[in-house]
């Protein structure tokens, strides 16, 4: 084992072929090498090492590349209608809802990206999300976030030390070695008639749209994911 140097070798990590002993080892490798076990399906291989197995491979990642690209060209939101109809439809299901959801005119790059659409069949709505780091100047957006999921769960993939893409948690550093307990999940109030611009704190044990209701929302949520320490000029509403 790579990890304990004690115990007999019996897995092999995928990505970064080293070996380990036990489901702990893989956990403390995966954490200490910020390697999130996922074979890299695109990594290179010499001529010399190419083998069958390795050209099974390529052709089963070309067939997922495949439904990938099927798939995004059946997904709702790419062709979702534009129309007023649509736009009324959205705005009436989030008022059912207590949530205030505003669309800005045609033209407008926010009413271009919005992804959003509101699923008949399982009576739920699919959010457009921006995810904002302001500590780390990065921004990241989602398409088709699923309302009943947490805001931890959304997090998980950008700050999470063991779940999180090694690139991305490289890049948020500062926030995948601060304590949970610092970090905060901030949405600006709009339509506030004051100057000063406030925020609301979310909770991150709760669904989005949980966090959403009796909230205004411009287009689809902008989420700032903040670290109270370094917290200066956002103003959390009745602080």
């Amino acid at each position: 084992c790579e990890t304990c140097s004690e115990e007999e070798a019996k897995y092999r990590c995928p990505r970064c072929m080293k070996y380990s002993c036990s489901l702990l080892c893989v956990k403390r490798h995966k954490l200490a090498q910020s390697c999130n076990g996922i074979r890299d399906k695109t990594a290179f291989v010499s001529v010399n090492e190419f083998t069958d197995l390795n050209l099974l491979s390529d052709y089963r990642f070309l067939e997922d590349v495949g439904r990938t690209a099927d798939a995004a060209a059946r997904d709702l939101s790419v062709h979702r209608p534009t129309t007023n109809k649509f736009i009324n439809y959205l705005r009436n299901r989030a008022r059912r809802h207590n949530i205030n959801l505003k669309t800005l005119p045609i033209g407008f790059t926010k009413r271009r990206e919005n992804s959003t659409i509101f699923n008949k069949k399982e009576q739920k709505f699919y959010w457009h999300l921006k995810l904002v780091f302001p500590h780390c100047h990065a921004e990241y957006t989602l398409k088709r976030v699923p309302e009943d999921k947490t805001l931890t769960d959304i997090l998980k993939p950008y700050i999470d030390p063991v779940e999180s893409d090694p690139v991305v948690c490289q890049r948020l550093k500062v926030y995948t070695v601060s304590p949970r307990s610092d970090i905060q999940i901030l949405m600006k109030i709009e339509n506030r008639k004051q100057n000063p611009t406030r925020y609301n704190e979310l909770d991150a044990s709760r669904s989005l749209l949980e966090n959403l209701k009796n909230k205004v929302i411009i287009e689809y949520p902008t989420l700032f994911v903040v670290l109270k320490k370094l917290k200066n000029d956002m103003v959390v509403l009745g602080q």
